[in-house]
């Protein structure tokens, strides 16, 4: 029977095998000899103090008791072939984790993806990044694996129900993610490695005998006496159905523009809005660990910050240590950003989205669009940012469609447009200006005060070596489609069940998963 203990150690110890097991050996009292194996269970930083550790929870085996290395083993999916279909429409991780649960139940998924597969998405984002092509159906935003694929693969969520989570994280490694994520407090697989696992997850649905179909875009949803009935497709074919998880994502503004023009029931959401602030990593990894220079056993060092100023919350979002910023448009005539970072995050800039809160009062000018006055109020920052930064001379679209306006922290604070912008991390390029142009003026304002509030916490932070890049505009749903809390029904048509990000019920690849295998599970419950 193994003993559970739970401990600090320096970084060096927690990434020595040998050390680890000599700290574990004088904390039962007995000798390295005797250690058999120190599964570490739960892993954390505590950089609170100078000196930082490593908490580490662990269960200890001694020699001769009974380890066995254990593998995660996927469920025994059956085939589904010809059982009850159930449309999935959105390959994200809400709607992929649907159809696994589905599939598990007995249920055929038949998942319709608008973008490519996530081997193919790669050329898009390549356009968007150097050609500065923006393909509608597939980008950073849009294709197999949602939006998470290739903007981070962040595993981390605020989710209250653990085992939800776990399970999650289990499933992923079972299709090929490393077993670390199952010990880190704040998992993450790297850009450069969730798309395989994607594709492995895709390929467990059409082995099952369920369908992933791409470029596929959804036009309409068939309604036949407030019940669904199928769905159209661009191409002009339908498909029935009267199940349908509507997983889209939170950026499928065609599919929010349908359902307002079908009189589907749908409601305007408070959102987060603002710009992704780049910093060096070694500037960050000083502030954080208190030290000239972080060393081979310490991760770069994220940050997490939230003030309240003047009566709204400003905070952090997404943070990417060692990464970079990507083109996150999903029309031309507009700019949009985001931000990634591989497995190793081994890039030497960190960003991080610097948002405010916002609220429904704040989309008035709006109010004729009713539901969809969010989406039109961060749709409007999106192409004046587009516009300001060059992208209104029509001569000039095609290289320069995808420059974001750029300014320097400090410079922004005081209003005084950057003699010049440094090269950044954001590919497509960027074009010095007060990025007060950019943003209502409560915004600005909010911003302005909210980065002075941020150096007086962060010693280090406030400076003219970060460079703010707008807008972050794509942080959660500007809508939100009502279900029935038990059933998960849409409240006025029978067989939709609005699902994750888009709908307006989850925020991340984890979350957005739970509650994909939440719809799968009720319609199974409806059967």
């Amino acid at each position: 029977m193994p003993r559970e203990f739970q401990f600090q150690v320096s970084p060096e110890v927690a990434a020595n095998e040998v050390l680890l097991n000599q700290y574990v050996a004088k904390l039962f009292n007995v000798s390295p000899k005797e250690i058999q194996k120190t599964v570490v269970v739960k892993r954390s930083i505590d950089a609170r103090q100078k000196a930082i550790k490593i908490n580490i929870k662990a269960n200890v085996f001694l020699v001769g008791e009974d380890f066995v290395e254990t593998k995660m083993e996927l469920p025994d999916y059956p085939n589904v072939t010809h059982a009850k279909e159930v449309i999935v429409v959105g390959a994200g991780p809400a709607g992929l984790f649907a159809a696994l649960q589905l599939i598990e139940l007995g249920l055929k998924p038949i998942v319709l993806e608008r973008g490519k597969d996530v081997r193919g998405r790669r050329r898009d984002l390549k356009a968007i990044n150097v050609d500065h092509i923006v393909n509608e159906d597939s980008n950073y935003c849009f294709g197999e694996g949602g939006a998470g694929t290739y903007s981070d693969g962040k595993l981390y969520t605020r989710s209250k129900k653990r085992g939800d989570v776990d399970r999650i994280l289990e499933l992923l490694v079972g299709f090929g993610a490393s077993a670390e994520i199952l010990v880190e407090a704040h998992p993450h697989i790297g850009t450069n490695k969730l798309p395989q696992i994607i594709q492995d997850i895709r390929e467990k649905i059409i082995e099952c005998g369920g369908e992933v179909l791409f470029e596929k875009r959804v036009v309409d949803i068939l309604i036949k006496n407030n019940e669904v009935d199928g769905v159209v497709l661009q191409d002009g074919s339908t498909i029935h159905a009267n199940k349908l998880i509507l997983a889209t994502g939170h950026s499928a503004r065609d599919i929010f523009e349908l359902l307002d023009k079908k009189q589907v029931f749908i409601e305007a959401k408070p959102f987060a809005l603002g710009v992704r602030a780049e910093h060096p990593q070694d500037l960050i990894d000083s502030i954080q660990y208190s030290c000239d220079f972080r060393g081979e056993h310490l991760p770069p060092a994220p940050y997490s910050i939230v003030k309240q100023v003047g009566g709204r919350g400003m905070y952090s979002f997404c943070m990417c240590p060692g990464g970079v910023i990507a083109p996150c448009a999903t029309a031309p005539g507009e700019v949009v950003t985001n931000g990634w970072s591989p497995s190793k995050r081994d890039q030497a800039t960190a960003n991080s989205g610097i948002v405010v809160e916002l609220r429904l009062e704040d989309f008035k000018p709006f109010e004729k669009f009713g539901a969809l006055a969010g989406m039109e109020f961060q749709k409007s920052i999106e192409q004046k940012a587009w516009q300001v930064a060059g992208g209104s001379s029509f001569s000039e679209q095609a290289k320069q469609s995808q420059k974001v306006p750029a300014q320097r922290m400090i410079d922004f604070t005081e209003k005084k447009i950057s003699d010049s912008i440094p090269k950044t991390s954001y590919v497509p390029g960027t074009t010095s200006v007060e990025l007060g142009e950019v943003f209502p003026s409560f915004l600005t304002q909010t911003m302005r005060e909210g980065f002075v509030q941020f150096g007086k916490s962060m010693k280090g932070y406030f400076t003219n070596e970060a460079i703010l890049h707008a807008p972050e505009s794509r942080t959660s749903s500007p809508v939100r489609i009502p279900r029935d809390n038990k059933t998960l029904e849409h409240v006025q048509i029978k067989g939709l069940y609005p699902c994750g990000e888009g709908a307006g019920y989850a925020g991340g690849i984890i979350s957005a998963a739970i509650d994909g295998e939440k719809c799968a599970l009720k319609i199974k419950e409806s059967l």
